[in-house]
């Protein structure tokens, strides 16, 4: 549904209902933020790419004069390019002469030939796109703002109590869970200051090691390069200023100092991403945080079930040590249970569940049966993988009785492993059992290998076909053959997509005598996981979603229980790492006001990256002008087949200082500025 304005140049649409009743005023195409929080309605929008008007009464010479000043602040700390930096004062300084009643035409004049010049020669968008709204405002309240000179009197709101909150962005910044100021760690990257780049990273990202290496990167399909030629290597850059920390030995670098203890404590469920990530800026604001983790080591799944070729176990500790070097405290082997839930709600001022979700979801096929010898559930199987990989954890002789290995490690020599899945945890299983010497490893996908690179990425899909992984598409598990509860052999069922004839999605129908039989000494259901919220008091009540996660409203992660608070897989369900950050960030955030105010509230910088992100930033349809296409990203160096298959050595090398430095520059830096008037 679109947003009744009283006036519209965003995004190139011309609305303008001036002299109409309010009941008669047409929609934007746009889910533009006329509503501005649940007590307060907007007035206006002004940004990149246009002003929008919800009201009568908006003051548009003050609207732009206060969005000049809000450039002209950036500007200057900036300070770039002559431009941007002078073009911002002079617009400010020009409109606000004419907001306060001294303007002249000539004035009028001086302003267009600034922005003109400005959106030809700055350097970078935000340059390029503050003077367009302006524009457009001079343009078409050409009297308001020639009546002010006229008769030399202040523009209607100039003296009064308006609010305008700004929010500087980029299509990046938009589309990363995590909100993590991109062009700002890459130009740290380009100009040899790793240590601001790893500050702009610990912005809003703590494990700048992890996210490094195993983010599906959803800032490249949202980067305005790949308009011209190809998308920044994002990710890869996010890691050149952690591994540049650790690799030097430095200090942790945090990106502002941890405040002074204020008396409040809170306790985290799990230690996986979102719990790091919720201690990690609790501590920043001077919380004590106390973490419990059920399993032996820390790092919940990126430490037992990310593969220690993607995610190098001490890199990922750098990650930990950095949330430990702010004095949060640890518990490892420490499983929680209902008692000690009703216990911590006395203790602390908040809970923060963040316990993933580790149990794997069965494929529902025929005599699918978990006592059948080989039937193996991902979770566990790269537990027991990476726990002797990574910390020398060996298997029980229980264990190995239980899944027929006769090793203190899981070796598959001379067996066929096949894997039920389309995602990360289906990927790292199958590039798993061929380090572990399996004969053969079949991926079955009941879709096609273009939603396989979607659910993943590109490089992750291609690695493993390199690597002897064999991919079945339109295929699934139709039933489990067994002799005496051992596994045996799987009859596969296959499919096509047939189109539908009401439109839409075509429809996946199965292929009559389509059927047939492969051996199998193992199965691996990968096709996702649930929670185990067992330790969750049942008088406590709190609400579960359809899909049996903790219910919140996806904006400040309260639960139904005041001072519960969840965050990541147990929230939502399994996600990518990046989006367990991104959720433990706003809670973290939410949760430091409410320890010492007891009320629930989202920063205006909360509320506007919220607006933004259902108003979309990124445009795939706009053409970029003033930059060369033609400038291919880097591609960094890998490990070759031979050299990888058979050890659990890090894949992707990274890119060498050239390399980072050629792909950094590849960045158009496209800050963008927005601002509602409140």
């Amino acid at each position: 549904m679109g947003t009744k304005v009283y006036f519209s140049t965003w995004r190139g649409e011309f609305i303008d209902n001036r002299g109409k009743k309010p009941e008669e005023w047409a929609e934007s195409g746009y889910d533009l933020p006329a509503t501005y929080s649940t007590s307060q309605d907007s007035k206006a929008f002004i940004g990149w790419d246009g002003v929008s008007l919800f009201s009568e009464e908006v003051d548009v010479v003050r609207l732009a004069t206060e969005y000049a000043a809000q450039y002209q602040e950036y500007s200057e700390a900036c300070g770039r390019c002559a431009p941007g930096r002078w073009g911002g004062r002079i617009l400010y300084d020009l409109l606000d002469k004419i907001a306060r009643g001294e303007g002249e035409f000539s004035d009028v004049e001086h302003l267009k030939e600034v922005s003109e010049t400005m959106m030809e020669t700055s350097k970078c968008e935000i340059g390029k796109t503050v003077p367009i709204p302006i524009l457009n405002l001079m343009e078409h309240f050409e009297e308001e703002f020639g009546n002010l000179i006229r008769e030399k009197r202040k523009s209607k709101h100039y003296d009064s109590e308006v609010s305008y909150i700004a929010k500087v962005t980029a299509p990046c910044t938009d589309a990363c869970p995590t909100g993590v100021d991109i062009p700002a760690y890459i130009e740290g990257v380009r100009d040899l200051r790793f240590d601001d780049s790893l500050q702009a990273t610990r912005g809003s990202m703590p494990l700048a090691h992890t996210c490094g290496r195993v983010c599906p990167h959803p800032c490249e399909d949202a980067c305005r390069r790949s308009n011209l030629d190809e998308p920044i290597s994002i990710m890869e850059l996010k890691r050149i200023g952690s591994d540049f920390e650790t690799d030097h030995g430095l200090a942790f670098l945090h990106p502002t100092e941890q405040k002074p203890k204020i008396g409040k404590k809170v306790v985290v469920i799990g230690s996986g991403p979102a719990g790091l990530t919720g201690a990690y800026y609790m501590a920043l604001e001077g919380i004590d945080v106390t973490v419990y983790e059920a399993l032996p080591v820390l790092g919940g799944e990126v430490a037992v079930g990310v593969p220690e070729y993607r995610m190098p176990i001490g890199k990922y500790e750098k990650d930990i040590e950095a949330v430990k070097d702010l004095g949060v405290t640890f518990h490892v082997n420490s499983p929680v249970d209902d008692e000690m839930m009703r216990e911590f709600e006395k203790e602390y001022d908040a809970i923060l569940i963040a316990s993933g979700t580790r149990i794997s979801k069965k494929i529902r096929c025929e005599n699918e049966r978990p006592e059948i010898q080989g039937y193996w559930g991902a979770i566990d199987f790269l537990d027991k993988v990476n726990l002797y990989e990574k910390y020398g954890i060996k298997l029980t002789e229980e264990e190995k009785r239980e899944h027929d290995i006769k090793e203190d490690f899981v070796d598959l020599t001379g067996k066929t492993l096949a894997c039920v899945g389309g995602g990360f945890t289906s990927m790292d299983v199958v590039r798993c059992a061929i380090r572990a010497n399996a004969e053969k490893v079949i991926m079955l996908y009941r879709r096609d290998e273009k939603t396989i690179i979607r659910n993943t990425t590109y490089e992750e899909y291609h690695e493993a076909v390199e690597e002897g992984v064999e991919f079945k598409f339109y295929s699934a598990i139709g039933e489990m053959v067994d002799e005496d509860d051992i596994l045996k052999s799987l009859k596969i069922n296959t499919f096509e997509l047939q189109p539908n004839p009401d439109g839409g999605r075509p429809k996946l129908v199965q292929v009559e005598d389509g059927d047939y039989e492969i051996e199998a000494d193992y199965v691996i259901p990968a096709v996702s996981q649930s929670a185990d919220l067992g330790f969750i008091p049942k008088e406590w009540e709190i609400e579960l979603t359809s899909w049996k996660t903790i219910l919140t409203n996806g904006r400040d992660y309260q639960t139904s229980r005041k001072g519960v608070f969840a965050a990541g897989d147990a929230e939502y369900g399994p996600m990518t790492i990046v989006n367990a950050v991104g959720q433990a960030r706003r809670a973290a955030s939410v949760i430091s006001r409410f320890v010492q105010s007891g009320e629930i509230s989202l920063t205006d910088e909360e509320i506007m990256e919220d607006h933004l992100k259902k108003l979309g930033v990124y445009n795939k349809k706009e053409p970029i002008r003033g930059w060369l296409g033609n400038q291919k990203r880097e591609v960094s160096e890998k490990l070759g087949v031979d050299e990888r298959k058979t050890n659990n050595r890090e894949v992707n090398l990274g890119f060498t200082q050239e390399e980072a430095i050629s792909e950094a520059e590849r960045c158009m830096r496209c800050y963008y500025i927005s601002m509602v008037a409140t």
